[in-house]
């Protein structure tokens, strides 16, 4: 009886009240304060759709669970890649496996591709030709300087006849020297990618990334030959290893891999002719 007295002395029902309202908050407070660790996300890109995509269908989805978004642009991928390795961007959005590979391999760096996403191919373009037929002997033809994206450019001017190159199973291998036949007779002039848009006066033809092409105000319908794209150079988004797993990271994957994102590609005609991830499925 004394017991049950004490108790009902010191029982404050305000105080209890407030006690259960506490409770009730706590885990909505611990979720927000998890997910305000993660905020701004910083996002590096090139030029290119890549950051179009990430606003049409990423974005709206991450800003839902309470992300804010920093676009970051480069005038490279090395820029990009150097910005992720030293933290100054939590994730870059502009390179396929094989560049990475190559970036990696020579700058002593562990950057991962986490969720690919959908790419335009490579094509050659021409605002001297309407069409290949009209090659001739001494043509010059822009290609990527850099050894993985020459490789592909090399690829579409065997498979339209120009030229044959020798097998070389190593992409960053891969120079002018592997050409041992020209039956076009054409003249091959290495550039830097981003400046084979603005090359186009200057030679016959040019072999152009796809994101670089877009930029530049060309569409995928105007190039005379496209790129076989395979997996491999599909672009990704990429990040530091040590952050492959944290939360932000799930939740840029995640987005990109829903429904939403699908919706959003799919449904713009301007992404007709992209190579899309696998998680797209069936048209």
């Amino acid at each position: 009886m004394l017991y049950r007295t004490a108790l009902l002395r010191f029982f404050n029902p305000r105080l209890a009240c407030a006690f259960i309202v506490l409770a009730a908050l706590a885990p909505l407070a611990a979720h927000a304060a998890d997910s305000s660790t993660a905020q701004p996300l910083r996002i590096g890109f090139v030029p290119g759709p890549y950051a179009d995509e990430f606003k049409a269908g990423v974005e709206p989805q991450l800003r839902e669970k309470g992300y804010t978004i920093q676009y970051v642009e480069f005038s490279t991928g090395l820029e990009a890649n150097q910005a992720v390795y030293r933290g100054e961007i939590i994730a870059d959005v502009m390179q396929h496996e094989v560049y990475l590979k190559s970036y990696n391999d020579r700058n002593g760096t562990d950057l991962v591709g986490v969720v690919q996403v959908p790419t335009p191919p490579m094509g050659l373009y021409s605002s001297r030709h309407r069409s290949l037929s009209e090659v001739k002997p001494g043509a010059r033809v822009a290609v990527p300087n850099d050894p993985v994206n020459l490789e592909r450019a090399l690829k579409i001017l065997q498979r339209i006849g120009w030229i044959r190159i020798k097998p070389n199973p190593n992409p960053v291998d891969v120079t002018e020297r592997d050409v041992i036949a020209n039956p076009a007779g054409i003249k091959i002039v290495p550039l830097e990618s981003a400046q084979a848009p603005r090359a186009l006066d200057d030679v016959d033809y040019a072999t152009i990334q796809g994101n670089f092409a877009i930029f530049s105000g060309h569409k995928l319908t105007d190039a005379l030959a496209l790129e076989q794209m395979t997996p491999p150079y599909i672009n990704q988004v990429v990040v530091k290893a040590a952050n492959r797993k944290t939360r932000a990271t799930q939740d840029i994957v995640q987005a990109y891999q829903s429904v939403q994102f699908q919706r959003a590609i799919r449904g713009n005609h301007f992404y007709d002719g992209f190579r899309l991830p696998a998680y797209f499925g069936n048209p």
